[in-house]
């Protein structure tokens, strides 16, 4: 009988710690031990880490002391009790870096990272471990961990063109993604509606191209405009300040300059960028009734949307964008320069006689081959930098360039497609991915439109089933986009990513084995505390999904 008792009692504690482990996203494996026990953190607790983690040890203290007020003292010298030990283990191996073992136990914390990139990803872990309620004690459960990240490209991407934010809130942005251990930032920086990055050479494309005279209000075209100058610029030393923000957090900053398409904001800057430098902007705008300001000459658009007024392929131009790639390639140490692609109209090309007579002298049979003349004459160029060049899926038509690497937006078709070419892909569809649509049905605010539930991101495969053999090699991962069209502030764009994006993080870290929507779902409610301790805003539409279905989480 005493037995049965004690053994009833080990399972109660066993379960009690597990409760504890609500780690997102999910480990490849959890082991707690059958007696379970519980290791404290204090303001008396020392970290230990040398030259090579001292940046884990940093980020940690800097958590503390952000959420729970206090921080603790770091040595480089070992400490045998009541600490949190930081190294890394070369040993360690994994195909995709960033592998990392972790062990607590009555003497306190052990991580031991592949690289520093596996401490700091373990350090995310211990931090999901600590408890949700503010304290000077913070008990965490003994716990063995193993783990190590699926994908090698695991990505969130922000507009910044439609609506500009400050640089306190990008970071911020950069720290979710931190937190959830996705290591690639994508920072749309040029649209239609704004041009955001300084460029020295050109001053106009911030003093003109970053603002504009209002905005439509309602859904696209609108209903009217709010009459209001909108817009904004990072300046050069900006930049470098995020990028090295986010190098501390091992995430990679990946900035996206648009062309041939999505120019406006350029060339109303300057005109000669287009093929019809005097023709007027308003021409192009749908509804004339809700433009704001000036209606002559060149402008930065008011609406969202595709508009034909794109860069013309002339020698001009082209000088144009190598002095700007000349600007933004030196901020960015990551290989990656995304060139857009998207949605170029070939429309003005069509009518065009300058584009019409290069067409007949670079032998292209149609304005899809000559757009890919247009790739791959920046992507020679960017590559002549020690760069890859990426661009969204339309930049598949009329030929791919060498050595691009492809963002499969519309669908998984392109991404098939470039990986079946020997090419690498990130897929980003919108049917899993796109967190600028919808949570809820029906919309409880404005948003571009589509339906995207928190359990369809959560259960997307980025390998798709056409690629099981040795082309799935070339998918390196995936990307949420951000699309800021009717999101005006960075409450609504944390509302839209959360809880979405812990539901991305999981597609993309762990295993396909151990991934499972109902354990998912028991973890969440934890991670829900945890936006309350970031002070991020969220959508508790998963709540009343539980409830439909008669499950109270």
């Amino acid at each position: 009988m005493l037995k049965k008792v004690l053994y009833l009692l080990s399972f109660l504690v066993t379960n009690v710690c597990m409760a504890q482990v609500n780690i997102i996203p999910q480990p490849e494996s959890v082991t707690i031990p059958s007696n379970g026990g519980t290791f404290a953190i204090t303001p008396a607790t020392i970290i230990v880490a040398n030259g090579v983690t001292k940046n884990s040890a940093d980020f940690l203290n800097d958590y503390l002391k952000e959420v729970y007020g206090f921080t603790l003292k770091t040595t480089d010298k070992k400490t045998a009790t009541n600490a949190i030990n930081l190294t890394v283990i070369t040993p360690i191996r994994a195909t995709v870096e960033g592998a990392y073992d972790m062990d607590i136990n009555s003497n306190g914390v052990n991580v031991r990272g592949q690289n520093a990139a596996g401490t700091f990803y373990g350090i995310q872990s211990l931090i999901q471990l600590l408890p949700v309620e503010k304290s000077t004690s913070l008990a965490i459960p003994y716990v063995s961990i193993h783990d190590k990240p699926r994908f090698q490209y695991r990505g969130l991407m922000l507009d910044c063109g439609r609506h500009f934010f400050p640089v306190s809130f990008v970071k911020k942005y950069i720290d979710f993604i931190t937190l959830h251990k996705m290591n690639y930032f994508h920072w749309h920086l040029t649209e239609d509606q704004g041009w955001r990055i300084e460029i020295k050479r050109y001053p106009l494309l911030t003093d003109k191209g970053a603002f504009r005279n209002g905005t439509i209000i309602g859904h696209h075209p609108g209903v009217g405009n709010d009459h209001n100058i909108s817009g904004g610029f990072y300046t050069q030393d900006q930049v470098k300040e995020i990028v090295a923000y986010a190098a501390k957090r091992y995430i990679t900053v990946v900035p996206e300059i648009e062309m041939p398409g999505h120019a406006s904001a350029a060339i109303a800057a300057y005109p000669e960028l287009s093929c019809f430098p005097d023709e007027p902007t308003v021409k192009y705008f749908p509804k004339k009734g809700t433009w704001a300001g000036d209606s002559t000459g060149k402008q930065v658009q008011q609406a969202w949307g595709v508009y034909d007024d794109i860069y013309v392929p002339s020698e001009n131009t082209f000088k144009f964008l190598e002095n700007v790639l000349d600007e933004v390639i030196p901020l960015f140490p990551g290989k990656y320069i995304h060139i857009g692609g998207d949605e170029a109209p070939k429309e003005n090309w069509k009518r065009s006689a300058f584009c019409q007579q290069l067409m007949k002298e670079k032998g292209l049979k149609d304005e899809h081959e000559l757009q890919s003349y247009f790739v791959q004459r920046i992507e020679k160029y960017i590559n002549s930098k020690g760069k890859t060049m990426i661009g969204w899926d339309e930049i598949l038509e009329g030929g791919l360039a060498p050595n691009a690497t492809v963002m499969s937006w519309r669908g998984e078709k392109g991404g098939i497609a470039a990986a079946q070419q020997k090419h690498n892909v990130i897929m980003t569809p919108t049917t899993y991915v796109y967190f600028d649509y919808s949570q809820s049905k029906p919309e409880d605010s404005l948003t571009i439109g589509g339906y995207l539930p928190l359990k369809t991101v959560y259960n997307y495969e980025p390998i798709p089933t056409e690629l099981q053999n040795s082309d799935s090699s070339y998918i390196l991962g995936a990307q949420a986009n951000v699309w800021t069209e009717y999101m005006t502030n960075q409450q609504k764009v944390e509302y839209m990513i959360f809880p979405r994006l812990s539901a991305l993080s999981e597609v993309l870290w762990s295993s396909k084995a151990s991934k499972n929507w109902d354990d998912f779902a028991k973890r969440l409610p934890t991670q829900f505390k945890r936006y309350n301790l970031w002070n991020a805003d969220c959508s508790k539409q998963f709540f009343e999904d539980m409830k439909s279905t008669g499950i109270n989480k």
